[in-house]
């Protein structure tokens, strides 16, 4: 009981020092905020970097490869990039041990959509071949998919994605309405479920799709070459081999010699993993890096704004000690006065971290997200901030001897 008293009182006596002396408990607390919000960001980003991968590789799907005309590492020095061809397609069809579905794709960007007197500006517009929702794997919310009359006819349908339906429709049903695309009037035959991803290409629920066919007459494209192969295997056990035999099978078409590099580049959920993974690696290096010298200045801010309130406060502390507290209590109460300040600079930190976050997340650049223990890591990372810097200063202050100190407060 006694010892639970005498922490009290010491607890007590650090809340009015933090109170008292409010300009040094500001310093203190925006020191180590701002080092609690760059460990914020890295916690919360890293995170977000997790779900963004696992968002991005469930909808890629482990069983497909993702083929791009042209070599994408090689755009920069004018390579041809469009490379793959409708007759590709079709040997990859009917030669490629263990494909089920090859689907070619061309698209078009920023194109405006009209229903009646609303306009609205899609992403992209998608041409595709039968079964473009399957073949992502992308449910439909309602209506059907694109069929294979619709591509020999060149039909003018198109599937909606869920954002420009929200726009156009509200709450009503796109399915069976008349929307002119670039002017050209198009029937809506289905709407894709929300699937919330954006990235680098965009939003991916801002797009519309139709038949391939009906995308190269209406908006005159080249009709012999695709901008892209989506393909999708039997057998996702095996996506090694699949991809050395697709490659084999491209440069044989594409009459490439040995010493010719790929003009296509093929990519599958693994590559897209250890790409996420590299730039996960890269922020996460960047923000450590912030994150470590953010801290070790609230740190030292802390310890140093400690050290000249010992050499304010003497009088006090010669006082205490004359009247018996002993060196453990001093000791305590200067290490309580440091634990509070850095756990409300930590909270302030883990606010802060999260308002910037929010405000990245806006911007596509990172993908932020409150967790319990981005919570928890920034209180114990701010109370061993107190803990390991307040510990010097409430040494000093506990082995001050009292006569000179009272000596010095006069």
């Amino acid at each position: 009981m006694e010892s639970a008293r005498v922490i009290s009182r010491v607890v007590n006596m650090a809340v009015e020092a933090v109170w008292a002396f409010k300009v040094r408990s500001m310093f203190v607390i925006l020191g180590v905020a701002f080092g609690i919000s760059s460990l914020t960001l890295i916690v919360t980003a890293v995170d977000g970097a997790n779900r963004k991968a696992h968002e991005i590789v469930g909808i890629f799907g482990p069983d497909a490869a993702l083929v791009f005309g042209g070599d994408i590492s090689k755009r920069a020095m004018g390579m041809r990039s469009m490379t793959l061809s409708l007759a590709d397609a079709d040997r990859i069809r009917q030669s490629l041990p263990g494909a089920a579905q090859v689907v070619p794709m061309r698209s078009v960007g920023n194109i405006t959509i009209k229903y009646h007197s609303a306009n609205y500006d899609v992403d992209r517009v998608i041409g595709a071949t039968d079964n473009y929702a399957e073949s992502w794997d992308w449910p439909l919310a309602e209506g059907r998919d694109i069929s294979p009359e619709d591509v020999e006819r060149g039909a003018k349908v198109c599937l909606m994605g869920s954002k420009p339906s929200r726009e156009l429709f509200g709450e009503e049903s796109p399915v069976g309405k008349v929307v002119f695309i670039n002017g050209i009037p198009t029937q809506v035959v289905g709407r894709l479920v929300f699937r919330g991803v954006s990235g680098g290409g965009g939003d991916i629920d801002n797009r519309i799709i139709m038949p391939l066919t009906t995308l190269t007459q209406r908006f005159n494209l080249d009709r012999k070459y695709v901008a892209a192969l989506r393909i999708r295997f039997l057998r996702p056990e095996y996506m090694k081999t699949h991809v050395e035999n697709l490659r084999s099978l491209l440069r044989k078409l594409h009459n490439l010699s040995d010493q010719d590099d790929d003009d296509f580049t093929i990519l599958t959920a693994d590559e897209v993993l250890n790409f996420l993974a590299m730039l996960k690696g890269g922020l996460l290096v960047f923000l450590s890096i912030t994150a470590t010298i953010a801290v070790l200045v609230g740190g030292f801010v802390l310890a140093n704004l400690f050290s000249i309130s010992v050499s304010e406060r003497s009088q006090e502390i010669g006082l205490k000690k004359a009247l018996g507290a002993r060196n453990s209590s001093i000791m305590l109460q200067f290490l309580v006065e440091a634990s509070i300040l850095t756990l409300i600079g930590g909270l302030v930190g883990l606010f802060l971290g999260l308002g910037l976050g929010q405000m990245l997340t806006r911007l596509e650049i990172l993908t932020i997200q409150f967790s319990w223990k981005a919570f928890f890591i920034s209180l114990v990372s701010a109370l061993a901030i107190g803990l390991i810097f307040g510990l010097k200063p409430a040494s000093q202050a506990a082995t001050l001897d009292p006569i000179q100190a009272l000596q010095g407060g006069e």
